[in-house]
């Protein structure tokens, strides 16, 4: 409980306040039946929740909210739930990337124009928790995230089957005639049985385990499965520890360090973790003043073995990962290898080494030690330099074939996602499997929103021959269920003028992992005459929030954030509204 009335928090601006004022704002709380003794100094603590039907991934976090409200009510704080929106992967078009900036706007200006004192944010799918994240950091009052858990393991005829992950293998598999469309339907319903998110190491899982090891969200707590009973437990002791962080004035400026980012990018590299964290983690860190460079995610990662064994780089799915240990395990391992700032403070009030003292890996062939990894050292996401990609290019190695990861091959160039897929079935198109499959126009502004086609499905007369993978190259994304030996992130992208607008069918594309290359095999002189040619394709956007977006979006390799939105603008109490 608190020791008594304080009339220095943020909330007694509002609640606090004398004369018509404070009778206004308190009144009018009043009628959803709270008494007079919640305003009496206590820790005002918001719940932003992202709970929508439209975001099936994030539905069940109107329950969730319940147990941190518990949880805020025990440790003596006045708990005040609010809606934001929801980011969905699963239906929104054209991207939920494409509002990913839109719902940090709004969670930090929430959270700004409210009587708050701290805040439980409770996301779930892709775009939801980083969202959150920059909005809190931006206005940097004391913060917990708590993420809303993984579906139970998918089970079809006897196997376990990945969220995502095997939407891309069902695919081929109707494709080659492997799985008829009857059976497919079926598996529908196999792949997403209960509340939550992914259950792979695709983008959700991802940003979860991310935002535990940046020290944002409770130990343990990214891996719980959203019917697991302990993810309410973790909730409830959330509500809890956001009252004592309040009460510490231990804000996000102060866990989100360069050393916090390291710790997230090795352990990014170690679970195996989606290339959307690097677009993610490098937004957040603009936020709160904190510069990453691309190459960081590929310097910091090459000691790193992928000591995870999850889909879509190895066999085994998050509820899996739990029991196996969660992250705290991984922390553990990676922090006996002297891979992770130890002594880094997480919003429990003790550090990383603190919080994994008693961390157990339960199942070495789900969390493999550090001796004898998943992947060996070196095998995470790779950093590509290169004429193609001068400001750079992602490629996830743990979901990729060894044998493409040094490549050369003629150039199919396709202007957009749905000029391939128009083609893509047709026996007569030419390509084989040395071809670069080129689709270009999908990064931020282009598309706009950057959204997760880059790995398309292999033309069917390959597939049917029994070609499993391709190069493909794009300036979009990839969900972090998908895999493949896809190059991401192209930057800049084709539509600001960026090298891949350049290229054109048959030109020798030379792709080399090993030394961190992406390079297009045309003399400077032609390439210069066809950017003499190039011109920008036209504005399609006048008004409205897309308009704005792409007028403002940065490139890929700055996470795509808006240049206006870097940086923390604080929690000033605003000035009176009435």
């Amino acid at each position: 409980m608190t020791d008594g009335p304080r009339t220095n928090r943020r909330s007694q601006a509002w609640f606090g306040a004398q004369g018509r004022a404070g009778m206004l704002y308190r009144s009018w709380m009043r009628n959803q039946g709270f008494g007079h003794e919640v305003f009496d100094g206590r820790p005002v603590i918001g719940i932003a929740t992202s709970a929508s039907e439209l975001a099936p991934c994030n539905a069940h976090l109107t329950d969730v909210a319940e147990a941190v409200k518990r949880g805020v009510w025990q440790a003596g704080g006045f708990p005040l739930q609010f809606p934001t929106m929801a980011t969905g992967e699963t239906l929104m078009r054209p991207t939920a990337m494409l509002y990913r900036n839109l719902m940090a706007m709004e969670v930090e200006e929430l959270i700004r124009a409210n009587p708050l004192d701290g805040v439980v944010l409770l996301s779930g799918c892709d775009k939801t928790t980083p969202a959150m994240l920059m909005g809190a950091a931006s206005v940097d009052l004391p913060a917990v995230m708590v993420t809303g858990g993984p579906m139970l393991n998918g089970k079809y005829r006897g196997q376990d089957v990945g969220s995502g992950t095997h939407v891309w293998k069902f695919e081929e598999d109707l494709k080659t005639g492997r799985m008829t469309e009857e059976e497919c339907f079926f598996a529908e319903g196999c792949m997403a049985r209960s509340r939550g998110h992914c259950m792979t190491m695709g983008t959700a899982s991802t940003m979860a385990c991310m935002a535990e090891a940046l020290g944002m969200q409770l130990p343990g707590s990214a891996a719980w499965p959203a019917v697991d009973s302990r993810r309410m437990e973790t909730a409830q002791a959330a509500g809890q520890r956001i009252v004592t962080m309040v009460e510490e004035e231990l804000r996000p400026s102060h866990i989100l360090t360069r050393e916090a980012f390291e710790n997230a990018i090795r352990v990014n590299a170690a679970i195996g973790g989606s290339t959307n964290a690097l677009i993610h983690l490098t937004a957040l860190a603009g936020r709160v003043g904190v510069e990453l460079d691309l190459g960081d995610f590929d310097e910091l990662v090459r000691a790193v073995p992928t000591l995870v064994n999850l889909m879509p780089s190895g066999k085994y799915l998050m509820e899996d990962f739990c029991y196996a240990g969660g992250l705290p395990a991984v922390l553990a391992e990676l922090l006996t290898g002297g891979l992770l700032h130890g002594e880094q403070i997480t919003v429990t009030g003790r550090t990383v080494a603190e919080n994994t003292a008693s961390a157990e890996r339960v199942d070495d062939d789900v969390i493999t030690p550090l001796d004898t990894p998943f992947q060996p050292a070196g095998t995470g996401i790779a950093v590509l330099r290169g004429n193609l990609c001068p400001d750079g290019a992602v490629l996830k190695q743990s979901a990729a074939s060894p044998h493409l990861l040094t490549h050369r091959g003629p150039a199919r160039v396709f202007d957009s996602p749905e000029a391939y897929h128009a083609v893509a079935d047709d026996p007569d198109l030419d390509v084989d499997e040395n071809t670069v499959l080129v689709i270009r126009n999908a990064g931020p502004k282009g598309y706009p929103g950057m959204p997760e086609v880059s790995n398309v499905p292999l033309p069917a007369k390959l597939l049917k021959a029994g070609v499993t993978d391709m190069v493909r190259v794009c300036d979009g994304r990839m969900s972090g269920t998908g895999y493949g030996t896809v190059v991401l992130h192209v930057a800049p992208e084709a539509a600001v003028g960026g090298p891949l607008a350049l290229v054109r069918d048959g030109d020798a594309v030379v792709l080399d992992v090993p030394n961190r290359s992406l390079h297009l095999d045309v003399d400077d002189a032609e390439l210069a005459r066809r950017r003499e040619e190039w011109r920008a394709p036209a504005e399609r956007y006048e008004s409205g929030y897309t308009w704005l977006y792409t007028q403002h979006v940065e490139q890929a390799d700055k996470g795509a954030d808006f240049g206006f939105l870097r940086g923390s603008r604080g929690h000033e109490v605003p000035r009176d509204s009435h």
